[in-house]
């Protein structure tokens, strides 16, 4: 159609006729027809919204240790005890008030480990603030404005109805120059992998955004925001045209945590484990497309498991809104809500089915009662504790582990320089398996002086052995 359209056009040309250029615009689509339209801008839209952007800084005060503390030699050459060094350290990135009360929302890596931090406005007044709700796995945080006046807020738009072209303007302060806008489009959707958390469904945007937009807003063209910009894809640290941003349905419902007064945002436990589906698990299992999630393990007596959900089935949709790969479901679940239920399109054995699947916490189902390990022991400054589907959540692990997990381990301690680390399992202490931290602990008490440790990290079994 293009070349038979230019072909026309150069054969009119021929004849001193021209063809108006709306003839050559995509169906659908709009060419400016006069002066005026070629002068349209943003700016009435950035008037109307870069109120509500806002710059976060957060400061941390840090120890340097003194490597000649403790050293008999130079504390005598001195004549006193050499003191560790401590420094300020700052970061900038950005935030977008969304409740007129002063409600700010932002990054959680922007805020991580600050000792204090700094709210301040387009019109350069500066507040204090403080942490309603934080969560490293969604990269999110909510912080209040200490101050009683009401703040220009920006509306929350549907994320859902966002699609692939559509106008957008991103809103932060990069590099800390001061507030900057850029425009582009959405450039793709449910994106995943991008960053090391659990949480991976992103919106793709071309529009320029680079180190200090961190927390900042991607708007639709109505002024309402549909995510918050999170991550950049680039070798050198600036803007290679690809950014993503976490979206606003999910943004409404961490928001919705931090105002509940909880101090913890919790997400549906489903009781199953999910892999991506492979071109090859799609051709094994009839799927015109690889797409999907995978039930790779179902927890007896989960919701999953009583919503009749089946290992090797494949979790096509939720509430008719199709899935893309076990991020999205999780996604979908998360932004479903929870007290609600969820219906979802299965497919398997050359079928497909309807299951609905309620959406509630993880059950403590064993208490944790954690605890410390002291003593001479290779395990002291162990912090462990009973694993529960609740727990197994919290710590980013498979709900259907069981056993005692590692939950911290003290800096310098002997488990610490051992290389334990967090989220470890541990299976047994010299053959004997270990079900509870009261048993371990007991274990502990009877020192054979030789230890055999077999641990389970990330999937993995590791057998060590300490005197």
């Amino acid at each position: 159609m293009q070349s038979t359209l230019k072909r026309l056009s150069a054969g009119l040309l021929a004849l001193n006729l021209v063809l108006p250029a709306s003839a050559f615009a995509q169906e659908g689509k709009v060419v400016p027809q006069s002066r005026q339209e070629m002068q349209l801008s943003f700016s009435p839209l950035v008037k109307q919204t870069a109120g509500a952007v806002v710059n976060v800084y957060a400061e941390r005060v840090i120890q340097r240790l003194n490597p000649f503390a403790g050293d008999p030699f130079f504390e005598q050459f001195f004549g006193q005890r050499l003191p560790n060094r401590t420094e300020k350290q700052s970061s900038l990135g950005s935030g977008v008030i969304l409740a007129q009360s002063g409600l700010v929302v932002t990054n959680n890596h922007v805020i991580e480990g600050a000792d204090d931090i700094k709210i301040a406005l387009a019109d350069g007044r500066e507040f204090p603030s403080k942490v309603l709700l934080k969560d490293e796995s969604v990269d999110l945080a909510v912080l209040k404005i200490d101050a009683k006046e009401t703040f220009p807020a920006l509306p929350i738009g549907d994320s859902d109805h966002v699609e692939v072209g559509d106008l957008v303007l991103a809103i932060g302060n990069p590099f800390g120059v001061g507030q900057t806008v850029t425009s582009g489009i959405v450039s793709a959707l449910a994106r995943n992998q991008i960053t090391s958390g659990d949480f991976g469904f992103f919106i793709q945007t071309d529009a320029s955004i680079n180190p200090g937009n961190s927390g900042g807003a991607l708007m639709n063209m109505d002024g309402q925001l549909i995510g918050i910009n999170t991550a950049i894809f680039s070798r050198g640290g600036g803007s290679n045209g690809i950014g993503f941003a976490i979206p606003a349905n999910l943004v409404k419902v961490f928001l919705a945590a931090a105002e509940s007064g909880k101090g913890v945002f919790e997400r549906p436990y489903i009781g199953a484990g999910f892999e991506p589906v492979t071109s090859d698990i799609a051709e094994s299992l009839g799927l015109k497309t690889a797409r999907g999630a995978l039930v790779v393990r179902v927890v007896e007596g989960g919701p999953a498991d009583k919503a009749g959900l089946k290992t090797g089935e494949v979790v096509t949709a939720v509430n008719g809104i199709p899935v893309e790969h076990p991020d999205a479901l999780g996604y979908r679940l998360t932004t479903a809500g929870l007290g609600q239920q969820a219906k979802l399109t299965v497919e398997g054995n050359g079928s497909q089915k309807e299951v609905t699947i309620a959406l509630n916490t993880a059950p403590e189902s064993t208490p944790r009662d954690e605890r410390l390990i002291e003593g001479r022991n290779p395990f002291a400054g162990l912090r462990i504790a009973n694993l529960s589907p609740k727990l197994a959540t919290e710590l980013r692990i498979p709900a259907d582990k069981t056993g005692v997990v590692v939950t911290d381990v003290a800096r310098g301690s002997p488990s610490g320089r051992l290389g334990f680390q967090p989220r470890d399992i541990i299976i047994s202490l010299n053959g004997t398996s270990v079900t509870s931290t009261n048993g371990m602990e007991a274990m502990l008490d009877d020192d054979p002086g030789f230890w055999r440790v077999e641990i389970e990290r990330d999937g993995q079994r590791i057998r060590q052995f300490f005197r």
